[in-house]
């Protein structure tokens, strides 16, 4: 099985498939639930913090209790949490009592296939793969919390950083691979991925006597500094400001959002990061080939 990935880029593309629909499924517990555990965790500290009484809870975390229907409880069968395929046959509602289904979990799992699968094509049947596929998933996890919640968890951001510098310290450097870079890069990569936005905040902070975003975006660029080297903070910081700027502005423009709400930034340092993962020194050279710059 493993020479036939090997051998073999249709097979290889075909299995990352379905395992990225599987970890998809998976993302959305993570997505859904996290915050939560966030936020109990939060009013229990509060709570100690005060001297009140922390009341006993259900376990809740990423595997307890299990899934269920939000509207009526009734508990989700394996059969009805296929992924993608079961919200079809249901057609996108409870099997009890027929409330209906976010698409957004479908939606999710096709993501998270995809682009698990686009990493294999890329890559191949070798580590980059592998550590591209874990750094891949993190992503997407990451940019949908922000967006639901504006929170990039530290449960999420701190051990991506870590396994970064871990992937450049353990796994082997290949001739032309992304991934993993090596560990000067990494480590440079990671100190100034932070510093960067730390100083944006401050400056702007200073500036204007406002947050202009959260301390998750820090830790999300360091740790896409510790995958992608230092070499990638730029790009990354101008392509997710780039395309942030224009749809926060296109949202203003269609009055989907009024000036001066805040909008989440890590979905589109996700979105950047990734993009730079499977095509930065491409994008790179063929910006600086426009001028013809040294590369």
């Amino acid at each position: 099985m493993t020479q036939l990935l090997a051998e073999s880029t249709p097979a290889l593309v075909g299995v990352v498939f379905l395992l990225g629909l599987l970890v998809g499924s998976f993302l959305n517990v993570v997505i859904h639930r996290l915050p939560v555990m966030l936020e109990r965790g939060w009013k229990r500290d509060y709570l100690e913090l005060e001297g009140k009484p922390v009341p006993a809870e259900a376990p809740y975390d990423l595997i307890r209790p299990r899934s269920a229907c939000p509207a009526c409880k009734a508990p989700i069968t394996a059969l009805q949490n296929i992924p993608i395929a079961s919200w079809l046959v249901l057609r996108g509602r409870c099997a009890s009592c027929r409330a209906p289904i976010s698409v957004r979990y479908p939606l999710v799992e096709l993501l998270t296939a995809l682009l698990s699968a686009a990493v294999a094509w890329r890559f191949g049947a070798n580590w980059t793969t592998a550590a591209a596929l874990l750094l891949t998933w993190f992503l997407i996890a990451l940019a949908c919390i922000d967006l639901d919640t504006q929170l990039l968890p530290d449960s999420l951001t701190l051990p991506l950083l870590w396994l970064g510098l871990l992937a450049a310290l353990w796994l082997p450097l290949a001739r032309g691979a992304r991934l993993p870079v090596d560990l000067r890069s990494a480590v440079i990569g990671a100190i100034a991925g932070y510093l960067a936005l730390w100083s944006v905040y401050h400056l702007f902070r200073l500036l204007t006597g406002k947050e202009g975003m959260g301390h998750g975006d820090f830790k999300l660029l360091a740790a896409l500094g510790a995958w992608l080297g230092w070499q990638m903070l730029l790009p990354i910081v101008l392509a997710a400001a780039g395309v942030g700027a224009v749809v926060g502005i296109g949202a203003i423009l269609l009055r989907r959002r009024a000036a001066g709400i805040p909008m989440a930034f890590g979905p589109y340092l996700a979105a950047a990061g990734w993009l730079m993962l499977m095509f930065g020194p491409q994008l790179v050279d063929s910006y600086l080939g426009l001028y013809d710059l040294p590369r």
